[in-house]
């Protein structure tokens, strides 16, 4: 009898065994639910909106947008109609938060409770905002700033910009050749009409220059407005401008399965160190037209040239501004005071600079510096006073909060430790700021809320894990989209959970909370890592999974990311394997020496840090050496790439999954930070490129990529693949994805991707 019931538990384990398989893994959210989206409150507080989508709905089906009570109850998905009136996701609000604007398929639309449509056009307009009287809304269409009367409907257009190929009356030089003015002369004194007409035009024309005596702005070849606002007292448009370079160049990325049976074109992006945009900040006048460039007064005198040649001229030999971008012009409510945010080309300052609309002149009030590159989209904002502005600089090595006087001086640290701020927040009642930071454990991030002075934090948020949490107006409750390691992420209401997110057949599965651990890197550091550890672990083989982006962060109590790679290391503990994965030199959340660990060579650190993974796997967890595997995505696929050409020996054999070969053809922002550029620093593209290594090859090697990549395109693999046909290598292999872009969409190609990894692992692992 006792055999019976133990062959019967076998059975009903084989069968809880059997639930996991490829097939539903590679659902990904169609098998662990998706996110909820999107999260706002109703201006009055008793409602919450966001988006959302159900595990069974198909890839291509659309979020849906969702509201609930106020105390979690009563969630129902919205009609068409309903959702058109729901508040809207991204748009300007009053300063009572009962009133947005925003753009919708190219129009203006009002929301005040529902939506109204403020314009009708084949025009595309875009930066919908509110005027300071709040009567008013401005937008720009064609180059140009509108304002339009939310009492009469009446729209006054406010600068007098025109393309560079287009006519204007205003500018355009009508006089001919002198044969041309003869033949004009003589069909007036000729027809009567034409003298007419052509003397009605002219007195129109003289009309419309006495009424307003606006000076025509016509733009360069290839140059646009991107954003237009009017400042606060309407004296002024503050205008940007970019200007395409005149031989950058695009790559083409060719798509082959197409509707129409032919090989078209998909735009993508220039690479790295090609000519880029001229950007330009102006303001001008409302009454005039006048325009003044701005000066921020950063002198360019030691900033690196690409070519050096010595000056011509006097003109020449003065010192320039330094290459900047800007970011928006941010006004004080009371819209006495701006500031502007800029970033240098050569990404290693950036700057919060006071903006004077009437001289266009800029004065520094922050200066942030980097040896290596400044941290992109660290955000900013006024204090309630009118007087003061908060920001987030990574000064002490750590992003945390200051804020900084608008007429001048020291900066003043509100938060620190060795932690980040992530996010920040002011209270609708402006009393409080609102946190998001690590504060706890770079593994958790919580809410928290803190006087505009600093001081002790109130944590909002008691669960540990991962929460990104939207207070409601009056501030007494949250609206939080929470996860935790082995649980994907859901909306509570308080402590309320509203969505229910996975399948049934996700729920039914045992997914463990893998342990968070730290080993030491060779240079003495500790590196966090996750270990997923087989039952009655006696030792065999292992797999390190390598996370992308670079700069993103693996190691958490959350449902991370990559949680096809989570359970994907479920799968291989089942069929016998340890899995690890691990947070690298330069992954987000351990402060700016982590971040800038790898400056002018990718595959140095970062890759040592997994070559030392390999080594304390086989040290301390009882991993064969000589059967450890590695994969991993876009960055994870170039860490692949490295590991398995400058580390020889250490994997057996590696899966690249859609990776950079070459950095020299990946794009400028996220490269330029790293590498500076090919033409300035050739060596970190060359020791940082694993085509460059490609003889190296030892093991086993998969590579798999989406022929539509306008990420990454498929142009890495292609020239890869000819390097190691030229370089006559063996035990490599390809598999290319026809319809998949960076991110795989279908979970066809998810599951041909990880079969064949799978397949990789059992062939030369086992």
């Amino acid at each position: 009898m006792k055999k019976i019931v133990v062959v019967l538990l076998l059975l009903i384990a084989s069968s809880a065994a059997a639930q996991l398989n490829l097939a539903d893994i590679m659902k990904g959210s169609g098998f662990a639910g998706y996110e909820p989206r999107d999260v706002r409150w109703s201006p009055d507080g008793q409602h919450v909106y966001f988006r959302w989508k159900l595990y069974n709905e198909p890839v291509e089906t659309d979020f849906d947008t969702y509201v609930v009570n106020r105390d979690g109850k009563g969630l129902r998905k919205l009609s068409d109609d309903e959702e058109k009136d729901a508040p809207p996701i991204r748009a300007a609000w009053t300063r009572d938060r009962k009133r947005a604007v925003y753009v919708d398929d190219g129009d203006v639309v009002l929301w005040d409770g529902r939506h109204h449509k403020l314009t009708n056009t084949n025009d595309a307009e875009s930066n919908a905002r509110f005027t300071h009287d709040e009567k008013h809304v401005s937008f720009v269409r064609a180059n140009n700033l509108f304002v339009i009367s939310l009492e009469d409907g009446s729209i006054e257009q406010m600068t007098n910009i025109a393309g560079a190929d287009d006519k204007n009356p205003l500018w355009d030089d009508k006089k001919g050749t002198p044969s041309q003015e003869f033949v004009k002369a003589e069909e007036k004194a000729l027809l009567d009409v034409v003298a007419r007409r052509a003397k009605k035009r002219e007195e129109d024309e003289a009309k419309k220059k006495k009424e307003k005596p606006i000076k025509p702005l016509k733009l360069e070849a290839k140059q646009t407005v991107t954003d237009a606002q009017l400042t606060p007292d309407g004296k002024y448009v503050i205008a940007s401008f970019t200007t395409e370079a005149a031989k950058a160049k695009r790559t083409i990325v060719p798509s082959y399965a197409t509707e129409s049976g032919y090989t078209e074109d998909l735009p993508s992006r220039e690479k790295v160190g090609d000519a880029l945009p001229v950007t330009k900040l102006a303001s001008i006048s409302t009454s005039n037209g006048d325009v003044k460039w701005f000066e921020s007064g950063l002198k360019a005198a030691d900033e690196k040239k690409e070519v050096e040649k010595p000056a011509t001229d006097e003109k020449e030999k003065a010192p320039k501004e330094r290459d900047v971008n800007f970011g928006a012009v941010q006004f004080s409510e009371d819209g006495s005071k701006a500031f502007v945010s800029l970033r240098a080309r050569d990404n290693k300052d950036a700057w919060i600079m006071a903006f004077d609309p009437a001289t266009a002149k800029g004065r520094t009030l922050v200066s942030m510096h980097d040896d290596a590159w400044v941290r992109r989209g660290l955000p900013n904002g006024w204090m309630p006073d009118n007087n003061t502005i908060w920001f987030v600089s990574e000064a002490t090595g750590y992003a945390h909060l200051y804020v900084v006087p608008f007429a001048g001086g020291n900066a003043t640290q509100l938060t620190s430790g060795k932690w980040e701020v992530n996010e920040v927040t002011l209270s609708d009642d402006k009393k409080a700021f609102f946190l998001t930071t690590s504060e706890e454990s770079p593994y958790v991030h919580h809410f928290y809320r803190m006087a505009l002075g600093g001081g002790a934090r109130a944590k909002l948020t008691p669960q540990d894990g991962w929460h990104q949490a939207v207070a409601s107006p009056d501030g007494t409750m949250i609206a939080d989209v929470y996860s935790y390691s082995n649980k994907p992420a859901e909306l509570y209401i308080g402590k309320v959970q509203v969505t229910n997110s996975p399948s049934p057949e996700f729920a039914k599965y045992k997914w463990i909370e893998p342990e968070i651990t730290t080993f030491k890197a060779s240079d003495g550091a500790d590196v966090p890592a996750r270990l997923y550890v087989p039952s009655n672990w006696k030792g065999g083989p292992a797999v390190v999974f390598v996370h992308g982006a670079g700069y993103a962060q693996n190691i958490a109590k959350q449902w991370v990311f990559y949680n096809r790679e989570y359970m994907f290391a479920h799968y291989l503990m089942e069929h016998g394997y340890l899995a690890m994965d691990l947070d690298y030199r330069a992954s987000a959340g351990y402060g700016r020496d982590w971040r800038t660990g790898i400056y002018r060579h990718m595959g140095g650190r970062d890759l040592g840090d997994v070559v030392d993974a390999a080594k304390w796997l086989a040290a301390a967890h009882q991993v064969d050496p000589n059967r450890i595997g590695i994969y991993g995505g876009s960055y994870g696929g170039f860490m692949t790439l490295m590991a398995m050409f400058t580390a020889p020996g250490t994997f057996a054999s590696g899966a690249a999954l859609r990776p950079v070969t070459d950095w020299a053809h990946y794009n400028h922002g996220y490269t330029s930070d790293i590498l500076n550029t090919p033409q300035t620093d050739p060596e970190a593209y060359r020791k940082s490129s694993p085509i460059y290594f490609a003889d190296g090859l030892k093991g086993n090697l998969l590579i798999c990529h989406g022929v539509i990549d306008t990420n990454v395109h498929f142009q890495d693999t292609v020239r890869l693949v000819q390097k190691l046909i030229e370089l006559k290598k063996d035990n490599w292999d390809v598999a290319i994805y026809p319809e998949e872009d960076h991110g795989f969409v279908e979970p066809t190609s998810w599951l041909d991707e990880y079969k064949r990894i799978f397949r990789l692992f059992e062939r030369t692992l086992k």
